[in-house]
């Protein structure tokens, strides 16, 4: 097993993205770029927590753990955004945007460990 595997922060935007996922390949309403980006965006803010842990220095694993939290925000930006247009249903709003709030508290409290 590998160490980003080991961690909760992993498993919560890991399972995360599987819902978008799953979510948008459903999705028929939504715009072919809005889903492309917050496909990339999810996706990004699981790869770059894994190579962020896989990172030697503090200032690598810390660069690139904020660079998973700045892909969460963007996917926040994006629920909101069909929310507002009404693609996504409430429930499953609040589910995602709970989630994304617990990934991101989660990958600040990573950050600052290594401080």
């Amino acid at each position: 097993m590998f160490d980003f595997e080991k961690l909760d922060v992993y498993q919560t935007v890991r399972n995360l993205n599987s819902k978008v996922y799953k979510f948008i390949y459903r999705a028929e309403d939504i715009d072919q770029y809005i889903k492309d980006q917050w496909k990339r965006a999810s996706l990004s803010s699981m790869l770059n927590l894994a190579e962020g842990v896989g990172r030697m220095s503090k200032a690598d694993k810390k660069h690139f753990i904020t660079i998973s939290r700045g892909s969460i925000f963007e996917c926040v930006a994006i629920l909101q955004s069909i929310y507002d247009l009404n693609l996504i249903n409430e429930d499953l709003y609040i589910e995602l945007y709970s989630d994304y709030e617990k990934a991101s508290k989660m990958l600040l409290g990573l950050f600052r460990s290594f401080e």
